[in-house]
């Protein structure tokens, strides 16, 4: 919280309360609520989340010792991708039945919790499972699918968890959704590209294709890793984003060289008699990308099929976060 310029630390270092209006008047610093300040361009350097981080850190010490941040809050602490979501409330949850509300910068939830929470970074937060639910419930269904493949990938969250919390939250709003949301969840999907191009087949009625298949040749040598493919057809796809590239980049490598190595994996693909289909961000929202699946699954059950292997790569273990019982006493932040 170094960032953050509380009114009575300011003040003890000889500004007035005139100066603090004057600079925050001047938009030199940003008001974040009552005696919290933090400078503009600290704040405007920061990415959604990152001002989101701001905003949990400059709320929740003014509010009551049992308060618990939930939904896209608990998201960001988690460090969860979201997806075109909103981030100018921070979210929080009390272990009650009623008194929610909603004021400047806040909202807050009141429902019972069952699983205990989670302490992150001297925050309680909603369990991995719970925030998954409540994201379900609320956001829409791509949102939460982005959301929820990345839980299942990097906290570890089982199948068994969210079935009690599902039971648990029978009776809210917008179960019915976040049961159809939950079922679609898929710890194999890498990223928000891929999350979004399972929404993409489901929204154009296309069967889903598997993600993260090892493609090995008929000698058993291993030609590559696809996001996608159809092991019955031979048709694999790729989502292509700046980030994936980015992240394939090993120390000393130039970008132009992990490209041309893509080239040479797919060569490689292709040469095994296996159609490759790639598409990007603009095709997630039109039906460009589907149809050239849809040739490629037509030509291919029409050619000879592929001599190669393809399984499903190793799921991911995450460490899994440890849970508290809900707090009844008052931290020191």
């Amino acid at each position: 919280m170094d960032e953050i310029q509380l009114r009575r630390n300011v003040l003890s270092r000889g500004y007035t309360d005139h100066d603090i209006r004057q600079l925050y008047r001047g938009r030199e610093w940003r008001r974040l609520g009552h005696g919290c300040y933090i400078e503009e361009a600290d704040f405007s350097s920061r990415d959604s989340a990152g001002q989101h981080r701001i905003l949990i850190e400059s709320t929740l010490p003014a509010l009551a010792a049992d308060t618990i941040v939930s939904h896209q809050s608990a998201a960001v602490l988690y460090k969860l991708p979201l997806w075109a979501t909103a981030l100018e409330l921070v979210h929080v949850t009390r272990n009650r039945r009623n008194g929610g509300r909603v004021r400047r910068a806040l909202k807050v939830h009141c429902a019972p919790i069952a699983d205990g929470v989670v302490e992150i970074d001297g925050w309680w937060t909603t369990s991995p499972a719970r925030t998954i639910v409540d994201l379900a419930r609320t956001l829409p269904f791509e949102q939460a699918v982005v959301a929820g493949d990345a839980a299942l990938r990097m906290l570890g969250v089982t199948g068994s968890e969210l079935a009690l919390e599902l039971e648990f939250a029978h009776r809210r709003s917008g179960i019915s959704q976040a049961r159809r949301t939950i079922d679609f969840l898929d710890a194999r999907s890498e990223s928000v590209g891929e999350s979004r191009s399972r929404v993409m087949f489901w929204r154009n009625g296309l069967p889903i294709p598997s993600q993260q298949g090892e493609v090995r040749s008929a000698t058993g040598e291993f030609l590559g890793r696809v996001d996608f493919y159809d092991p019955k057809t031979g048709v694999v796809g790729e989502f292509d984003g700046q980030v994936k590239y980015g992240r394939l980049l090993k120390p000393g490598q130039e970008p132009g060289d992990v490209v041309f190595k893509e080239k040479l994996r797919e060569d490689a693909l292709r040469d095994a008699g296996l159609r490759m289909v790639r598409w990007t961000w603009q095709d997630l929202t039109g039906e460009s990308a589907v149809r050239r699946w849809q040739r490629a699954t037509d030509h291919s059950r029409h050619s000879p099929h592929p001599h190669v292997t393809i399984t499903p790569a190793p799921l991911p273990c995450p460490p899994r976060p440890q849970l508290h019982p809900l707090p009844t006493q008052a931290h020191t932040f």
